[in-house]
């Protein structure tokens, strides 16, 4: 397990954050400013598409992740050698190239910090996925998981 050092700007969050092979991390990245820059159609399919290529995620696992207007969630498990801090580095950078591109503008796209849970052996991976892939039926995008196209899981 290897323990993130602590540097300027958002300490709190990474407070005690640790990577460790094979755990899985429920994860979450907002958009700077609540930009809702994900609604607009060919933005979120440029970022959607990313999620093909396992390089995008720094050799972690990406096993469901669901797109949102203005935030991303995903269930990353990290494979040997991997941190977190680079996973969401990798995949924040990347995205954030695409909606730059499909935008033309540049500038940062997503806020800095993000949040991670890193799930217990108790909890069930699944239901973890099942919780996230309905984030746009609860946040009213959607009246089923198969009305919103921004999402996926390896258990398909």
């Amino acid at each position: 397990m290897k323990i993130t050092p602590s540097r300027s700007g958002n300490r709190a969050l990474r407070r005690g954050r640790c990577s460790e092979p094979g755990r899985i991390y429920f994860l979450t990245t907002v958009t700077e400013r609540r930009q809702p820059w994900f609604a607009a159609f060919d933005t979120a399919c440029r970022v959607a598409r990313l999620h093909l290529d396992p390089s995008n995620f720094a050799g972690a696992r990406c096993l469901a992740w669901v797109l949102m207007p203005d935030h991303w969630h995903g269930l990353i498990e990290l494979a040997e050698g991997q941190e977190l801090a680079r996973v969401m580095q990798r995949f924040k950078s990347r995205s954030g190239y695409e909606v730059g591109q499909a935008l033309g503008r540049s500038g940062r796209i997503w806020q800095p910090s993000y949040h991670d849970h890193a799930l217990r052996a108790d909890e069930d991976v699944r239901r973890a996925a099942r919780y996230l892939v309905a984030n746009p039926i609860r946040a009213g995008l959607a009246d089923s998981v198969g009305g919103y196209p921004f999402w996926d899981a390896v258990w398909l």
